[in-house]
């Protein structure tokens, strides 16, 4: 089949991700084989957005544990989801890809703020949109800029990108071997469980706006693609069974 099974969707890439193995800074390795990967789902007539963390630069909370503020710290973490915003916009269009960094806090020189309905015209022009800066206010995580953008935009589904993890787990796999696999989850169970999956409200929001979640892994290429088609790799989670 060459039908794919969603045409919008928001993609939530962490951090860590874009820094491979390293687990800091930005891999151009890692961040050419998204790009590529991102390429190949809008050649298809996919709309993409995106949605990038900052973990690979600077973590708010953690900053926060160390005595700095917490809303200055998280404001310096949205600047770090800017930089790799940048950097996979840079990736994306060195192959061609044309691309737009959207900004929750405005920075005319660099990105366009953050306008939604411009952010839907670009994806019906074929055009891939990169949110940036979180949605411009502290104690939010990118999870929930993905969740509350994905409600926005009216996107299919949530794609979240994990650095090898494969799906969600009921206990973490690298220290449990006993762990297993979930293959569909709903949100009230990941909420009433603890699974760290998203941020509680993140959770809530895509069960209150009924958008489904695959949390699959990014390192094996090709996995985008795959789940675009449908797929089934990972764990989907939805609103109920």
């Amino acid at each position: 089949m060459n039908t794919p099974k969603y045409r919008r969707v928001v993609l939530k890439l962490s951090g860590e991700a874009l820094a491979g193995d390293r687990g800091y800074g930005i891999s151009s390795d890692v961040i050419g084989s998204l790009a590529s990967q991102i390429k190949e789902i809008t050649e298809l007539g996919v709309q993409v957005a995106v949605v990038v963390g900052g973990g690979n630069i600077w973590r708010g909370i953690q900053g926060s544990s160390r005595g700095i503020d917490r809303a200055t710290a998280d404001y310096m973490g949205m600047l770090a989801t800017v930089m790799n915003s940048l950097a996979l916009q840079d990736a994306l269009e060195r192959m061609d890809v044309p691309t737009r960094v959207q900004t929750s806090i405005e920075m005319r020189q660099i990105a366009e703020p953050y306008i939604r309905r411009r952010a839907i015209r670009h994806l019906e022009k074929g055009r891939v949109v990169i949110f940036a800066a979180g949605n411009g206010n502290p104690f939010f995580s990118t999870d929930t800029t993905a969740a509350l953008r994905a409600a926005e935009i009216e996107a299919e589904v949530i794609l979240m990108a994990k650095n090898n993890v494969d799906g969600v787990y009921t206990a973490d796999p690298g220290k449990d071997p006993t762990a297993s696999k979930y293959e569909t989850l709903t949100y009230l169970e990941i909420l009433n469980k603890g699974l760290k999956v998203m941020d509680s409200t993140a959770s809530s929001l895509c069960m209150d706006n009924n958008i489904p979640l695959i949390v699959f892994n990014i390192s094996e290429p090709g996995n985008i693609r795959r789940v675009i088609m449908g797929e089934h790799i990972g764990t989907l989670v939805k609103g109920s069974m």
